[in-house]
């Protein structure tokens, strides 16, 4: 996938992600299913999860690969990194205590998307003038997966928000 291609799915699947919890009612919006999250605190997950990235990106291109190091490896390919998702989630990989949500309010979404849209075009604006090959060069520490590339961390982040609105779907379907 190019550069182009990352950002029209992270940008795609984010606003369906989006789009989706915007057609949820207040009942089905702060329900949890059995000891799961909510879809308030599957879309704080998300925004915890992103945030790093915004930030991160906003360093020196030299400061990541000081601090980070260099792939000594390629890029796996988008399927690649699910199947290394799926993987560590299937193992019990869980979401490390910063990316654990509170609970989250139907009033509190509005604000939740403008933040997350906000650090999507933060990560979009950072990364405009990254070329492709930075994408496979650099690297970044990810809690569950490792050090993986910056193209592997974007593969994620679309993912990611794939995966949490299928979770959602789950859930909703078996609210009595």
């Amino acid at each position: 996938m190019t550069k182009t291609e990352i950002f029209e799915r992270l940008e795609t699947n984010h606003n369906q992600f989006i789009s989706y919890l915007d057609s949820l009612n207040e009942s089905d919006f702060e329900y949890a299913f059995s000891d799961k999250w909510s879809a308030g605190q599957q879309l704080k997950h998300i925004v915890l999860s992103v945030k790093p990235l915004a930030q991160g990106f906003l360093l020196p291109r030299f400061l990541l690969k000081i601090i980070f190091g260099k792939a000594n490896r390629p890029s796996k390919t988008y399927e690649g990194l699910v199947l290394k998702y799926d993987e560590k989630i299937n193992l019990g990989g869980r979401a490390s205590a910063a990316f654990l949500p509170k609970a989250v309010s139907f009033s509190e979404k509005d604000k939740l998307y403008r933040t997350l849209r906000n650090y999507l075009k933060s990560i979009k604006n950072s990364l405009d003038n990254y070329t492709e090959d930075d994408f496979d060069l650099m690297i970044l520490p990810h809690p569950l997966l490792g050090k993986i590339t910056v193209r592997e961390m974007l593969y994620f982040t679309a993912h990611h928000v794939f995966h949490h609105q299928e979770l959602i779907k789950l859930y909703l379907s078996k609210k009595a």
